[in-house]
């Protein structure tokens, strides 16, 4: 009770100040029609500026829930795709088999540990073999190439990144469609080299390398990154520098591919090798 009092003591002034402007603010609002919808306005903006900060913030808050559905939605779509394309152009194909009919299937996941720092670069995934993920399947971001799955759990997986000095993919230029051998070289974990491009063949920085669909795991197609230089360092072929189009550091929603006829394929090809 004394602290009550001796606080009212030495705050009687601001406090006696405090409730007369009370008053005056009441009687200012309610006895004036313009001062009366001056501060209606004003106490509205007031909130509403509140409320935009509350739902940024929550916004800012499901932003993850919101990156998992265009995740799910866009496999979707690229099923959907597989399925449209491959069936307008199976001009000779009489069976209406859908399995038959699409190549590859699409599903997403979400990067749970990676690694960039190191000579053998893996990172782990949060699908497994009860979700349908095998060995052998690619992985792309939303950029381009990011890895082919090596080991499968029952709810996690093993990606093997592009950072990864036993990781190696046939590439071709985009505009003219020439073919090498893409590695990693243990350095900068954006750039890759690009290996047994003919010196004859007309080269620019900038210009874009993608899959070739060549080796039975990734799609044709998926762009892996542009020239950043290149060199005529003797001998046949040039030395080419890749900017890779994924930022490994930034890996987070990626799609994983499964080729339906992989085994078909392989099986035909071992025939001959």
């Amino acid at each position: 009770m004394r602290s009550l009092l001796n606080f009212l003591a030495k705050y009687d002034h601001l406090i006696i100040f405090l409730f007369l402007e009370g008053i005056s603010f009441y009687y200012l609002a309610t006895r004036n029609n313009y001062h009366n919808t001056r501060m209606m306005f004003a106490f509205r903006g007031l909130i509403q500026g509140f409320e935009v900060r509350i739902n940024d913030a929550k916004t800012y808050f499901s932003l993850k829930e919101i990156n998992r559905n265009l995740a799910a939605e866009n496999v979707a779509l690229k099923n959907s795709m597989q399925k449209l394309l491959l069936r307008d152009s199976s001009a000779f194909n009489t069976v209406t088999d859908t399995v038959f009919t699409q190549q590859y299937v699409h599903t997403s996941a979400e990067v749970v540990e990676n690694s960039t720092n190191k000579q053998k670069n893996f990172f782990t995934l949060n699908k497994g073999r009860k979700q349908g993920i095998e060995s052998d399947m690619s992985v792309i971001s939303v950029n381009g190439v990011a890895g082919v799955i090596v080991g499968v759990s029952q709810n996690y997986s093993i990606a093997m990144s592009v950072l990864n000095l036993d990781f190696k993919i046939s590439a071709r230029l985009k505009s003219g469609g020439d073919f090498g051998s893409l590695n990693w070289d243990g350095r900068n974990y954006r750039f890759a080299m690009l290996n047994e491009i003919p010196q004859h063949v007309p080269l620019s920085v900038g210009d874009t390398i993608e899959t070739t669909g060549y080796s039975a795991v990734f799609p044709e197609g998926v762009i892996i990154g542009t020239i950043n230089e290149f060199e005529k360092p003797g001998g046949d072929f040039y030395r080419i520098k890749i900017e890779l189009s994924t930022d490994f550091r930034k890996l987070r929603y990626v799609d994983i591919i499964g080729n339906i006829r992989k085994k078909e394929q392989m099986d035909l090809q071992n025939q001959f090798q």
